[in-house]
């Protein structure tokens, strides 16, 4: 009787077409596409690409994103950065979720599978891109209070969000305006 395949499918942000040599996005909901891996025994077995259909939704992109991975039956989601929306419903199907951006998508899968990189994301890791629920202008706009300013950006001399070396996909907390990455030595963005 042959051996059954333990097959586990990993989820992967892309930012061009999917595939495995396309490179992991550094957005979850409004990738243009998904690279489904399928790994047994941590090595890859094969994949397939899932076109992001709601990447241009005027809202709910993550959360609709993150549905239908869920229902292609992902175990872990590899993106640069997550949204509190998309976050939420990962969390509660109990998927894993991995920070890690700008390489390819086969070597984050196979950095994840060795080791490498660790999941355990249970809060969104990006900054909201709309007033709702961000504060709504007060103090974020780039201008002066409610009137001016687009709500939920921050001034244009700040980034948001964690920084990621665009070499090895390393993540570190923003605490100053630059950092050179620990691991390569790569300044991250």
């Amino acid at each position: 009787m042959p051996i059954r395949e333990n097959i586990m499918k990993i989820g992967v942000a892309s930012s061009g077409k999917g595939g495995l040599d396309d490179m992991t996005s550094p957005v979850f909901g409004r990738c243009p596409a998904f690279t489904i891996v399928e790994v047994d025994e941590k090595e890859i077995k094969g994949s397939y690409t899932v076109n992001n259909s709601f990447s241009g939704a005027t809202g709910g992109a993550g959360i609709q994103s993150a549905q239908m991975l869920i229902n292609e039956g992902i175990k872990v989601i590899i993106a640069g950065n997550y949204g509190p929306n998309a976050s939420t419903v990962f969390g509660q199907a109990g998927v894993e979720m991995v920070s890690l951006q700008g390489i390819p998508v086969k070597d984050a899968v196979m950095k994840y599978l060795s080791g490498e990189v660790k999941g355990g994301i249970t809060q969104p890791t990006g900054q909201p891109m709309s007033g709702r629920g961000a504060g709504m202008g007060r103090g974020m706009g780039t201008g002066m209070g409610r009137s001016m300013g687009r709500a939920g950006t921050m001034p244009p001399t700040q980034a948001s969000g964690p920084f990621v070396c665009p070499n090895c996909g390393c993540t570190m907390p923003r605490t100053k305006p630059s950092m050179k990455c620990p691991n390569c030595g790569t300044e991250m963005m």
